[in-house]
């Protein structure tokens, strides 16, 4: 995605026909047109030169994970922001955690094995959040991930407990793993670091009563509105609307796309509305859906409201929600109207195959769309190779040397070290490929801490021989 546009703007039109492809852009119609409100996007230059690692950035990191030779950064303040990453019910040197695991051989004496996990990992990051001036009630966006239902109750009491009644936006989705085989709950959270100017505000819809969660549907903070991960459900069940009748065959709008739509227009668009913001506004979102077979009609339903928004977008394959009638789950951050931020799409040069959507800046973050590890020939790379040599973790290796570099490419886009990557989310669907990821990240950024979040998902991915889809979180202040 190169530029030669200096200085320039670009309308939402020259977003996506004008000059350079941007990032996705052919996946989208090519018949936009000016919006009556005339909004226009700045276009972020990319940097000839790597810059130097921000000073406002701050890294909690063990430098042998578990013992191994993996350096892994599980904390990381960037200027206003705090991002707890994939944290997890164990020891970050021991490994398993004698206060989760229970007494040796006797595992189910005391409290709950599920509540012991979800108390040990909610407590230790609050510790964390106070050694960086924070507490829980300045956290504004909390995603977890879960192998059950029961590990999503014994959370929630947990929760419950550290929290009170301030608990942020939230996103909950069952997949098939955590990072570990042994624990239950992952979770990463982002916080906002307390100071002059600095509010935290939860916001509540009009005549909603609180979810049985206890979180706010959206927060602000800094001119950033948080939105939960929504699901096209009312009082737990599918409204009339939206419901196919399982004797029908047909009837216009599969079950999919109703919800889809229902998730934008009766979810996100009203929590927005009540935090002071637009789908106009929107700069992130992530998308849980149920089979990769619907990411063609999520991103066709998507494009309806998106089509001239430019919104980062990220499409995850997931197992199971808080109804076994959910498809698709869905969260969102938006700038709050009359922000000083401004949003930007970042110009890299990215193969489209690769992702759905653009790359966007927004004041001092940067949001990438998910990331596939697609060249631009339209292939995975050692996809031949990977199975027959899975004693490598080729795949793993492969795979994340292609991420990374697209990584490191939106980091010069913005004019930031690699340094600056504060959040690097990867959706596996073979956990034991992490391996060779981590070898990749290691190989190309040599003893920089990972500030990995790792879960593995349904597979396989909408790419042939795709293991992982990698989601990056830069700050760029």
């Amino acid at each position: 995605m190169r530029t030669g546009l200096e200085g320039k703007e670009i309308n939402r039109r020259g977003l996506i026909v004008g000059g350079a492809a941007l990032a996705g852009a052919a996946l989208l119609p090519t018949t936009a047109r000016a919006t009556e409100r005339g909004d226009r996007i700045q276009l972020a230059q990319a940097s000839g030169t790597r810059a130097p690692a921000s000073s406002a950035v701050a890294v909690k990191s063990v430098d042998r994970l578990v013992g191994s030779s993996i350096s892994y950064a599980y904390a990381v303040k960037a200027g206003p922001w705090i991002f707890l990453n994939g944290h997890e019910g164990y020891d970050f040197e021991r490994g398993l955690a004698p206060e989760v695991e229970g007494p040796p051989g006797n595992r189910l004496s005391g409290r709950p094995p599920l509540r012991r996990e979800a108390d040990y990992l909610i407590q230790r990051m609050r510790r964390i959040l106070k050694e960086f001036g924070a507490d829980l009630n300045n956290a504004v966006r909390v995603d977890q991930y879960y192998t059950s239902g029961p590990a999503v109750s014994a959370y929630h009491l947990a929760r419950f407990a550290e929290f009170g009644q301030f608990i942020p936006p939230s996103t909950s989705i069952i997949m098939e793993r955590c990072f570990t085989a042994s624990t239950n709950t992952h979770t990463s959270m982002i916080a906002a670091v307390p100071g002059p100017g600095v509010t935290v505000e939860g916001i509540r819809l009009p005549d909603q009563p609180i979810s049985a969660s206890g979180y706010f549907p959206a927060m602000v903070a800094n001119d950033l509105v948080f939105v939960a991960g929504n699901m096209a459900l009312k009082d737990g069940k599918l409204p009339p609307n939206v419901r196919v009748p399982p004797t029908a065959r047909w009837g216009g709008q599969t079950g999919f796309r109703r919800q889809v739509h229902a998730v934008i227009k009766d979810a996100l668009e009203p929590s927005l509305k009540a935090a002071g913001s637009t789908l106009q506004d929107s700069v992130k979102a992530q998308a849980y859906i149920r089979g990769v077979d619907n990411f063609p009609d999520f991103m066709d339903v998507w494009s309806q409201y998106f089509r001239e928004i430019p919104c980062a977008v990220t499409l995850v394959p997931a197992k199971d929600y808080a109804s076994s009638e959910g498809m698709l789950e869905i969260n969102l951050i938006a700038l709050k109207g009359g922000s000083t931020r401004r949003k930007q799409v970042v110009e890299v040069d990215i193969p489209g195959v690769a992702t759905y959507g653009p790359c966007i800046r927004a004041g001092d973050l940067v949001f990438a769309s998910g990331l596939m590890p697609v060249g631009r020939d339209g292939l995975v790379p050692a996809a031949n190779n990977a199975s027959a040599f899975d004693s490598l973790s080729l795949a793993g290796q492969a795979q994340g040397a292609m991420l990374f570099a697209y990584a490191e490419a939106i980091c010069k886009a913005v004019g930031v070290s690699t340094n600056n990557i504060v959040r690097a989310q990867h959706f596996m669907t073979d956990m034991r490929e992490f391996a060779g990821l981590s070898a990749a990240w290691s190989d190309r950024f040599g003893k920089q801490p990972h500030p990995f979040a790792a879960v593995q998902v349904p597979g396989p991915l909408p790419p042939s021989g795709a293991r992982v889809i990698s989601d990056f979180w830069v700050y760029a202040g």
